[in-house]
């Protein structure tokens, strides 16, 4: 069982039970696109720690006794005394494509480098097997807190695992965005974008294209997500494979399929699989995802 830390944001998430529908039937429940990977992480047997920032009121004490009920470890959670976690609303069409609204703008995640313990809270990452964190959890700081948060990468004495996950919402510009991924890239030793996201950020071009570009920013190991055609692997010595799906599906909803890849992915790698047979993992555990509404399907339907 590796030891695992993740940054991020947790949230709370509206999700309509009707496809198509804003109004009307509703859950709420707790996501996050780290937070969804670090229960998937736990689920498939690591010793998970998530690092972030939360309030003090109930929707946090909720949100905590979440975390601590899928066995991932908050001692590494600070509390904020004036902020709430940030909340958003999902929604999808008749295809299973997903859309989101956000209120997060005071989110306490935003704030995390702002408590007073915040660098004793993350120092844990340091000495961990894997650090785990994404665009999003770069997005939602202040350029100096990036900084911070490059600065531990720097020095872990594991490996560095990053999903792009590249959203326009806070960033100032999409230069910016490049500008520090770019950076991730350097301090990176495991990057698993998607190919639509990289198109978004850095021009359309084929998945393999994407993949060598983040290798040679000095990423050891590649993993080109890209739907139903699979994910895109390129190792450490420069060599591709693709991983193809087993069948294709026809998604429910798509949210979280690429966090329950990346979880899926890493717990394989952890344990010491090939990246090929780590990549088939990840599109096992993702087919099941996008089969159930919302991104964490229940205990019961994970794939055995």
């Amino acid at each position: 069982m590796a030891k695992v830390s993740v940054f991020g944001e947790p949230l709370l998430e509206i999700a309509s039970q009707t496809a198509g529908q804003v109004l009307g039937p509703s859950v709420l429940g707790v996501a996050g696109d780290t937070l969804n990977t670090a229960v998937y992480l736990s689920r498939l047997g690591h010793d998970v720690s998530f690092i972030t920032a939360l309030g003090t009121d109930a929707y946090s004490d909720a949100l905590l006794g979440r975390l601590a009920d899928e066995g991932i470890s908050v001692a590494c959670v600070g509390r904020h005394p004036s902020r709430m976690p940030g909340l958003y609303a999902i929604r999808t069409d008749e295809s299973g494509e997903r859309y989101f609204v956000y209120w997060r703008d005071t989110s306490a995640a935003r704030a995390f480098f702002d408590l007073d313990d915040a660098d004793a809270l993350i120092e844990s990452a340091v000495s961990s097997d894997l650090f785990y964190f994404s665009g999003i959890s770069m997005a939602i700081l202040s350029g100096a807190d990036r900084e911070r948060l490059l600065s531990v990468a720097r020095r872990c004495q594991g490996a560095v695992a990053f999903d792009g996950n590249y959203r326009p919402y806070g960033w100032s510009s999409i230069d910016e965005a490049r500008r520090y991924l770019e950076q991730v890239g350097e301090v990176a030793s495991i990057v698993m974008p998607t190919s639509e996201d990289d198109d978004a950020l850095f021009g359309a071009a084929e998945p393999l294209a994407h993949g060598k570009r983040w290798r040679s920013y000095g990423v050891d190991t590649v993993v080109v997500k890209n739907g139903p055609d699979g994910a895109w692997l390129i190792d450490g010595m420069g060599e591709v494979t693709h991983a193809q799906v087993d069948e294709v599906i026809q998604p429910l909803d798509t949210t979280g399929a690429g966090d329950s890849f990346n979880a899926a992915f890493l717990a394989a790698h952890l344990h010491g699989e090939s990246l090929a047979d780590a990549a088939r993992a990840g599109n096992r555990l993702a087919a099941r995802v996008i089969q159930e509404r919302g991104a964490l399907i229940p205990l019961t339907s994970m794939p055995g």
